[in-house]
């Protein structure tokens, strides 16, 4: 059974950040919360637990891997930007979008998808997320934490450590998520292209 840490969202205790950023650090598996829903996470170059992520949500290769970073710091290490979309960026993070963007070869090819060699990217404005990807000072693999053939995310803790405590490492309450995921936003032509209309403000993007 995995463990359970009730951390609170918007002072989170650091000894509790520290125990999870161990156990991702140890190739763990963890549930936590963004500023939308719920979601899977794991640190970038651990292969068994992104396959074990995978195998939870039924993805194939074709799924567009999200890395989610606390600032746009990694973001020369992971994606390709010119000028414009770094502004775009800048003005519109933190914040609950994620962006398609242009792969770097510093992206594991397990996290890539087989033809466009595209990564999305997330910066969350979640106080708990932060202070996670803060201690651990590198990107997170993440995805949303949808069930197979369901239609929205987990958004109950103790809901998750139910039907994934065998599953995953770690599961975080840090309170009730919106059901409601991000806003996925296309922009490796350099023209913002709104593939998913989920949480936040579109009209920066032309939406």
């Amino acid at each position: 059974m995995s463990q359970f840490f009730e951390i609170h969202p918007d002072n989170p205790q650091h000894r509790f950040i520290q125990q999870a950023v161990t156990i991702l650090r140890e190739g763990g598996v963890i549930a936590y919360p963004t500023d939308s829903a719920y979601a899977l996470g794991c640190c970038v170059g651990e292969k068994k637990a992104v396959e074990r992520i995978k195998r939870i949500r039924n993805l194939d290769d074709k799924h567009n891997f999200t890395l989610m970073c606390a600032d746009l710091s990694d973001l020369s290490t992971y994606a390709k930007v010119d000028n414009a979309v770094f502004r775009l960026l800048k003005n519109t993070t933190p914040g609950p979008y994620t962006f398609i963007l242009n792969a770097t070869n510093e992206v594991p090819r397990l996290l890539l998808h087989p033809k466009r060699r595209t990564i999305g990217l997330r910066v969350p404005d979640h106080t708990l997320t932060r202070a996670l990807l803060a201690e651990l000072g590198t990107a997170m693999m993440s995805v949303t934490l949808i069930m197979p053939d369901e239609e929205f995310p987990l958004f109950d803790a103790q809901t998750i450590q139910e039907r994934l405590g065998k599953l995953v490492d770690l599961v975080i309450d840090g309170g009730t998520c919106s059901i409601e995921p991000t806003s996925v936003i296309n922009l490796c032509t350099g023209v913002p292209e709104i593939t998913r209309e989920g949480r936040g403000d579109l009209s920066a993007f032309g939406g």
